[in-house]
């Protein structure tokens, strides 16, 4: 899987997480930023807390970390997919 192919994968599993209710298209930014992230950590707990800032920074409301952790771990699944880690 190329990477092109891994930030679609991604985004659009961040489209349906929604977390706060706010419809699959109001993510846009903090979508392309955990895409951005899913880069850089490799670990679901730094990515979880990553993806908990960006979307707080959004909209200054809270995410529980565990379900940041959940989508991380839905997100480094796509990403060693893509590296063909598994």
């Amino acid at each position: 899987m190329e990477t092109i192919e891994m930030n679609k994968k991604a985004a659009a599993l961040l489209e349906q997480w929604d977390p706060f209710n706010e419809g699959e298209k109001a993510y846009a930014s903090e979508i392309a930023d955990v895409v951005a992230a899913l880069h850089r950590f490799d670990h679901p707990a730094d990515l979880a807390k990553e993806i908990r800032e960006i979307y707080e920074h959004s909209y200054e409301l809270w995410i529980p970390i565990e379900n940041c952790v959940q989508i991380s771990y839905k997100l480094l699944a796509i990403k060693y997919e893509a590296k063909s880690i598994v």
